[in-house]
């Protein structure tokens, strides 16, 4: 269904389980938990309640698939699984969709809530858009590739020396790192930019040298 409202970027908030961990893949994406164990269906369905009813359309069930999507999720939301094969999981509920409207929304705020919880160590603007990145691979608007990317690149230590090639955490502009500074910040040139910006190390995610 074509059902989704746009996804909120920081918001609070027919796979299977999918394919196992990597090479390549993060801690973080790895880490095996029962990550779902306390995400019983009735809160599921209280998320869609509140997501229609805040964008004022209908909350009810898809009489073709509510049923079998309930059953699956309450013999298996508890089971053990990483990170990345829960995500797939609520990825394929997505696509099952077992409400009316708001299926997508759904879920990527389930994947928000407990991706920005692994990330509770890690600094604010990071793990916000970790916590981004798992709610639109949930919602379908990101590939599996960029996501594991992209949380590998944000679990990395925010640690730079002059020289190092780095990037925005949206990847909006890449540049050279030129010095650091006293207080901690980054001084680093964009590239085609005449004039240096500073930023906070975790705004930055390291990218490999040319």
């Amino acid at each position: 269904m074509s059902d989704e409202a746009p996804l909120r970027s920081g918001q609070e908030s027919d796979a299977g389980d999918g394919p196992g961990g990597g090479a390549g893949e993060s801690a973080p994406l790895q880490g095996r938990a029962a990550f779902l164990q306390d995400w019983h269906w009735q809160s599921v369905v209280r998320i869609n309640e509140r997501l229609c009813s805040r964008d004022r359309a209908q909350h009810g069930k898809n009489s073709e698939t509510h049923a079998a999507c309930e059953r699956e999720w309450t013999e298996r939301h508890a089971s053990d699984r990483t990170l990345l094969e829960t995500l797939d999981w609520l990825r394929s509920y997505h696509r099952k969709a077992p409400f009316l409207f708001f299926n997508g929304n759904t879920f990527a705020e389930i994947a928000r809530t407990i991706t920005d919880a692994l990330f509770a160590e890690f600094p604010r603007v990071r793990r916000r858009e970790a916590a981004s990145l798992a709610a639109h691979y949930v919602a379908g608007v990101l590939d599996r590739e960029s996501l594991v990317t992209g949380v590998s690149a944000l679990a990395e230590a925010a640690e730079f020396q002059p020289g190092d090639r780095v990037r925005t955490l949206k990847g909006s502009m890449s540049g050279t790192v030129k010095h650091l500074v006293s207080d901690g910040r980054v001084a680093w040139l964009p590239d085609g930019n005449a004039l240096e910006l500073l930023a906070l190390p975790e705004c930055l995610l390291r990218e490999p040298n040319p």
